[in-house]
Formats: structure tokens, sequence, C-alpha cells
């Protein structure tokens, strides 16, 4: 597994890279970066280029200051230009958590540069803004932390005075068998969030999507194959946000496993990567 450099829409990004063949570019989500993929990676990689970067703010990518260069149209442009970047005119993109998020827009923002789209535990943002402005008082309760993450500071702080309690919590939290992350997992995270800047860069997400909320709405069809996969014990996002996903996408399957939550790719890998490679090789 290589670790290289490349700059794309103005952004120095960090990524590692694995294998031949079609580009497959891993979009990983909060609180991860590129190594949230580590068991998928050596899997794919047996049979695809496999790409997965650290999104900006994130590790050793660049980290922009303001919360404006965290809009979600700013994000889905990384994407395609990255797709340039590293010499493709086309990627299957795949993506987790905020990683999904992106890669909704991605797609729906630039169609031409995505063969296929997978979509690991988030609904589509027009069914995540409808949550919202619905008064899902369910899904509001779940969100909790994105109301927190509003507060100027107080996050950050909160965060990293004990990064390794931070995601040994998190992890063993969101996992349905409470599994705590091994010493060296904890490590790497924890190293990735010492960056200057990482915590803060992470967090911009939430505050600039909460700030331009209104540019969720999109519902354009995607016309390109979309897998959606779901681990049922989420505990951040309700099953019920992908019910109607279908509206969104006209070649689109949906597989649950009621084993997993919200990190289903740690939580049950194998399950994960079957249907990765499936969706892949269809």
């Amino acid at each position: 597994m290589k670790s290289k450099f490349i700059k794309a829409n103005g952004i120095q990004f960090h990524y590692v890279e694995e294998g031949e063949g079609d580009l497959v570019i891993l979009l990983h989500g909060f609180p991860e970066f590129w190594y949230g993929w580590r068991n998928q990676i050596p899997v794919l990689s047996k049979n695809y280029r496999v790409v997965a970067p650290d999104m900006r703010g994130y590790n050793l990518s660049d980290k922009p200051e303001k919360i404006s260069d965290y809009k979600i149209e700013i994000l889905a442009k990384d994407i395609a230009d990255l797709i340039v970047a590293l010499g493709e005119e086309k990627a299957i993109l795949i993506g987790h958590d905020w990683g999904a998020a992106v890669s909704w827009a991605t797609a729906t923002l630039y169609p031409k540069r995505i063969k296929k789209l997978g979509i690991i535990n988030v609904p589509h943002p027009a069914e995540m803004r409808r949550a919202f402005f619905t008064f899902n008082l369910k899904q509001w309760a779940r969100s909790y932390y994105i109301f927190f993450f509003q507060l100027p500071v107080i996050p950050e702080w909160f965060i990293g005075k004990d990064l390794t309690k931070f995601f040994t919590n998190i992890f063993t939290n969101m996992s349905p068998k409470g599994a705590a992350p091994t010493n060296e997992d904890l490590q790497k995270y924890v190293a990735a969030y010492s960056q200057p800047g990482a915590i803060k860069g992470a967090v911009n997400y939430y505050r600039a999507a909460m700030r331009n909320i209104n540019n969720l709405k999109n519902t354009e069809q995607l016309t390109m194959p979309v897998m959606v996969l779901w681990g049922e014990q989420d505990k951040a996002l309700g099953k019920e946000l992908t019910y109607n996903t279908k509206q969104y996408c006209t070649n689109l399957q949906i597989h649950y496993d009621p084993s997993s939550g919200h990190f289903v790719q740690h939580d049950n890998p194998e399950w994960v990567n079957a249907h990765l490679l499936n969706f892949l090789k269809e």
C-alpha cells in the first residue's frame, strides 16, 4: 500500500493506493480517515485500483480554516477533480458516513464522473433534509451530536481533551457487540486527529451542512447503478431514512445487515466486502 499526495480543487490530498484496474475511490466519514477502510482495501485491490483519500480537513490532507470551505458543493468538486487528477475520466465511488454524503453529492453534481455509486449507512441527502424539516423527533434525538457540533470551540475541546477516550467510547458505543477498538487502531486514530487543525476540520463539515441545509434538496434521479448497504442497529441514523431511496435512483439495490451498526464495514467486513465485490463485478 503506497502513501501519496496529490493536488485537486486547490487542495493537497493525502491518499493511499493499492492494486490495478478500474479506479475505486473509498471515502471515509467521521470520525475516521483513510484507515477506516483497512478491512476493504486489501480485498478490493486484488482486482481494482483502490484509492482511499483523507478528505479535506482530515489527517494529512489540507485543512482550510473557514466553515464555508466545507460546503457540500465544494466537497463534491474535490472528488470530481480528484478523479481527473488521478488520470481517469470516471471512477467507482464508495462512501461511508460523511464520505457517503459527499458521494451522493458528487454523483448528483458530476454524474459523468461516476460509473457506480456505493453508499454505506447514510440516506440520500433529500431524505436527511426531510427528516429535519418534518420534525422527525426520533431522528432529531439520534442527531443530537450534529446540534452540539454547531457550537464554537467547545466540540473541538471536548473531542481533543482525551482522544484515546473519545475513540474508545465512540467505536465501542456504536458497536452492537460493544467491541472496543484495538490499541493499534486507537494509536492510528489518535495520531490522525492530533494533526494541527484536524478536529476543527472534521467538525466544520457539520457546521457547513447546517448553514447550507437547503442545498440538500436536489432530487434529480441518478442513472448510474447505486448500491446501499445498511447496518440496521445504527444508533445515529434510522433505517426508515432509506425507504424512499428508489425515487432518487433508476438502478438501485439495498441490502440490510441486522447484526451491524453504523460502522458496518468494521462490524461485519466480510458481509460488506462480499456485497462490494458483487456490485463491482455486475
